[in-house]
């Protein structure tokens, strides 16, 4: 089966932790053959379905350096005509992306299989997408609004503001009771007041670690990655440094996870990345969740391959 990965370049992949790597060495092993493009080389023209202009067929060469991969074949794809597209590009959540979700949407009229689903993507922006479950989650607030941001750090003392569109803990702020720098940041985040933000309670477990836990198919991987902040840094972000131990779901960890999973899986998503810390659902991400690796390197519980059953299952029943 062909599989057609929309993905960031490849050639930046850090194929040593990149969860779409470990999808494809998967698939690749499995016999299914491998294409990749990135949102740019969508196109759609009157008349005719959408395709990838420049997509790429690719084999692996069974290392994970610069080399990892071999062009076996490039040219012009058409999304309807493969078996499945796997839409995997990182944030920012921006109005590109948007657009891609849209054109990925119209080669589902003409027939494509694409997972996760365009629709579903667009309705559940990673950051605000929690705010459907309001008690799964920790006070927050969303607004552009200085006053609003101060009168709740005024109730709550202590608080996290982060942009909506960021990832890796990009442009996430602290700001403890004194107050220090508030205005300052406000200002930052906002563009003074042009740019809507969320504002969320402090949670201090996030020193035990900022879980993500994968659901696949609406069902939990069975571990969950802490991501634990090193060297004073509040984020827990590997990104950010944040030191990632994998361990067995918790007991609420789980009921989160049973809660959300199926709610999810109906509306389109195959997969998706919980930010937990301590009780509280954090974020919903399902552009492009990762972990596998970590999780599969420190347990042994091959994540990636329970994705590859997932999206074949998903696959089959969508022929039934």
């Amino acid at each position: 089966m062909d599989l057609l990965f929309v993905a960031d370049p490849i050639e930046s992949f850090k194929t040593h932790k990149d969860s779409t790597f470990a999808m494809m060495r998967e698939a690749a092993r499995r016999g299914h053959r491998l294409i990749v493009c990135e949102p740019s080389d969508l196109v759609w023209v009157r008349g005719h379905r959408v395709v990838a202009r420049r997509a790429r067929t690719l084999a692996l060469t069974g290392r994970e350096q610069a080399d990892w991969f071999e062009v076996l074949a490039e040219g012009e794809c058409i999304l309807a005509e493969t078996g499945a597209v796997l839409m995997r590009k990182d944030p920012p959540f921006d109005a590109e992306y948007i657009y891609a979700t849209h054109l990925l949407q119209q080669a589902e009229r003409e027939g494509a299989r694409v997972f996760n689903r365009p629709a579903a993507l667009r309705d559940h922006p990673e950051k605000l997408a929690i705010l459907e479950f309001p008690e799964l989650i920790g006070p927050t607030l969303v607004t552009r609004q200085p006053e609003a941001i101060r009168a709740f750090h005024a109730e709550h003392h202590d608080i996290i503001l982060k942009p909506l569109d960021g990832m890796g803990g990009m442009g996430i702020f602290r700001v403890g009771p004194d107050g220090m720098n508030l205005g300052s940041i406000i200002e930052t985040l906002t563009d003074d007041g042009a740019t809507t933000i969320m504002v969320q309670r402090f949670l201090p477990e996030i020193a035990q670690g900022d879980k993500r836990i994968l659901l696949i198919g609406g069902m939990p991987v069975p571990f969950a990655l802490a991501r634990i902040p090193q060297g004073g840094e509040v984020r827990g972000n590997l990104a950010a440094g944040g030191r990632g131990v994998a361990q067995p779901l918790s007991r609420r960890d789980r009921e989160l996870a049973e809660h959300l999973g199926p709610i999810l899986a109906a509306r389109g998503l195959l997969l998706v990345g919980l930010d937990v810390i301590g009780e509280c659902v954090t974020e919903i991400n399902v552009t492009s969740p990762t972990c596998f690796q970590e999780i599969t390197q420190q347990t042994g519980f091959d994540v990636a391959a329970m994705f590859v059953d997932a999206l074949e299952a998903a696959l089959r029943d969508r022929e039934a």
